[in-house]
């Protein structure tokens, strides 16, 4: 009675088709990740425009807290801060394992744990922005996207890559 198993070229074609399906998956895992960071940037640059629109509207400032698990907006009320808890402006959080660096007048600010007492940036009710420079990156996805607040109450959208060409 003769056993027979499998030829070397038999494994071998198994062994290419399963390296062929792994890099298509890890490929299709980054690019996954870099269009739901470009989402990410793209939401957060309406929304701010969105709260500018909203501050020049009902005549208050509508302040942006950023912190290292997301960001929220608050509207000056009488003498406090106080979140929006519901509707298009509630507290947002980053996807997992987002990096955000928040710049004003080419000083960094800290992104803190913590949400800070104040926001970091405001839409004032004349329609004016703090301008600012927010750069979110995701793990080591090579490309970032950089929001840029002008005085006007502008926001514009960059991809940034760390790929040499």
């Amino acid at each position: 009675m003769r056993t027979r198993g499998f030829t070397l070229i038999e494994v071998l074609v198994v062994v290419v088709i399963l390296a062929v399906l792994a890099s298509a998956l890890v490929l299709s895992t980054a690019s996954s990740g870099e269009r739901r960071l470009e989402r990410e940037a793209e939401k957060l640059r309406a929304l701010v425009a969105y709260a500018c629109e909203q501050a020049e509207l009902r005549g208050r400032e509508i302040g942006v807290s950023l912190n290292s698990g997301g960001y929220r907006f608050s509207e000056f009320d009488r003498d406090a801060w106080v979140g929006f808890s519901d509707g298009e402006l509630r507290p947002r959080t980053w996807l997992a394992g987002t990096d955000a660096m928040l710049s004003r007048d080419g000083h960094t600010v800290e992104v803190a744990a913590q949400f800070p007492d104040k926001p970091q940036l405001l839409c004032f009710s004349s329609g004016e922005l703090t301008p600012f420079r927010l750069e979110l990156a995701l793990g080591e996805i090579a490309v970032r996207y950089r929001l840029d607040g002008d005085p006007g109450g502008a926001v514009a959208l960059t991809t940034l890559s760390d790929r040499a060409h």
